[in-house]
């Protein structure tokens, strides 16, 4: 198979009819691929997929109920070891790390898939998509909707998936250029000190409002949930433990903010490089008109990128470090992705489809490349002047 890959892609001869080949419109990364190449890659995929679900048992139970063991045990210590503060100033300091690595797991590695109904089949209450909620200001019916749901289906398609640019940066030629987008470089560090905020009003029904596609009645009761959700938030980590520290208010107030901080800062850094670096593309709403599930799986992989790492990497990242498996394959538990993530990049070496994966360092700045690339007003062509007459 990747011999014949590689010759149709040597031999710009080699005559493949159209009959025998039906890429997306007009993205060029299936050109060097038959029909039947195309849907025997994704019936590979298929199967790796359904490998890992078959392989669900005791040891990924444990694994979960162990991590929410740790998740909660740091939180309770981080707290009293911000309240020995009190008695020696730089357990401030050590207390929030430790409240902000909770806040980490607890808001990637287990509620973001949890979310994702990738514990489901345990059949716990508890820890099942139906019912957990989060240590975010979002509430999780509104999040699993415009994540679950628009984005993973839409991924990178522009215009369709509202979490391409969150609606705040503009981060492909693909979008049209607005003097507000030379404001970018500083939403985008807005962003990521506040984004467990941008997430919760991410909504598109909120949105809906402002462009007239929804009614402030009709998105009434979504606001009161949205609000209710910020106020339990908001008073617990910047009121209620706080006021338990008396005179020592502020320093412990000050703890809790830097723990959502480093949360904060942390989820943006993985979610954007998994989304928007160099090599993710974008797409347009013809390029998936009639797409079946192989163009879906290659959409996936072309508009999502990885960063290389170990397990502490892809265990404090909610694997999400992987993010081209976790798009592929969204409800498997993420303590798989490490062992997907092996089968599927030479997968694509073999079908000649591209594999987005380096450093986090890397990935970031060429994020931060783009956002300021982007922030400026279109260039114009390059080229010979035509002449007037």
């Amino acid at each position: 198979m990747a011999d014949n890959i590689a010759s149709l892609n040597a031999d710009s001869s080699e005559d493949v009819s159209s009959a025998d080949r039906r890429p997306f419109s007009n993205i060029s990364a299936l050109n060097h691929l038959t029909e039947d190449q195309l849907q025997a890659f994704g019936a590979k995929l298929d199967a790796i997929g359904k490998q890992a679900m078959e392989s669900r048992g005791p040891a990924d139970e444990r694994y979960i109920r162990l991590l929410i063991t740790i998740q909660r045990s740091l939180e309770v210590v981080g707290r009293a070891v911000i309240y020995f503060g009190i008695l020696y100033f730089p357990l401030f300091f050590v207390g929030a790390a430790m409240l902000g690595v909770s806040k980490i797991l607890e808001n990637m590695e287990i509620g973001h898939n949890v979310m994702h109904g990738q514990w489901d089949w345990l059949g716990d209450k508890k820890i099942h998509s139906s019912r957990w909620e989060w240590d975010s200001v979002c509430p999780s019916k509104q999040w699993q909707r415009s994540h679950n749901y628009l984005h993973h289906k839409w991924t990178n398609v522009v215009g369709m998936d509202r979490d391409f640019g969150y609606h705040v940066l503009r981060l492909s030629e693909k979008q049209a250029w607005k003097p507000v987008y030379l404001f970018q470089p500083i939403s985008n560090i807005m962003m990521a000190l506040l984004f467990q905020w941008g997430v919760a009003i991410h909504d598109d029904e909120l949105g809906g409002v402002r462009t007239g596609e929804k009614t402030a009645k009709e998105v009434r009761p979504k606001l009161i949930k949205l609000l209710k959700k910020m106020a339990r938030q908001v008073g617990k980590d910047y009121v209620l433990f706080p006021l338990l520290a008396g005179p020592f208010f502020l320093p412990v107030l000050l703890a809790n903010v830097a723990a959502n901080l480093m949360r904060n800062i942390w989820a943006y850094a993985v979610i954007f490089c998994g989304h928007f670096p160099d090599g993710v593309e974008e797409f347009e709403p013809q390029d998936v008109e009639g797409e079946d599930k192989p163009r879906w799986y290659v959409r996936q992989i072309l508009g999502s990128a990885n960063i290389s790492g170990g397990k502490f990497m892809h265990i404090m990242s909610g694997h999400l470090s992987l993010q081209i498996e976790h798009h592929l394959f969204p409800r498997v538990p993420s303590n798989y992705y490490p062992e997907i993530a092996a089968q599927v990049q030479p997968l694509c070496a073999e079908y000649g489809i591209r594999y987005n994966i380096n450093s986090l360092p890397f990935q970031l700045w060429s994020v931060w490349r783009k956002v300021f690339y982007f922030s400026l007003p279109p260039r114009a062509p390059k080229g010979p002047v035509a002449s007037p007459l």
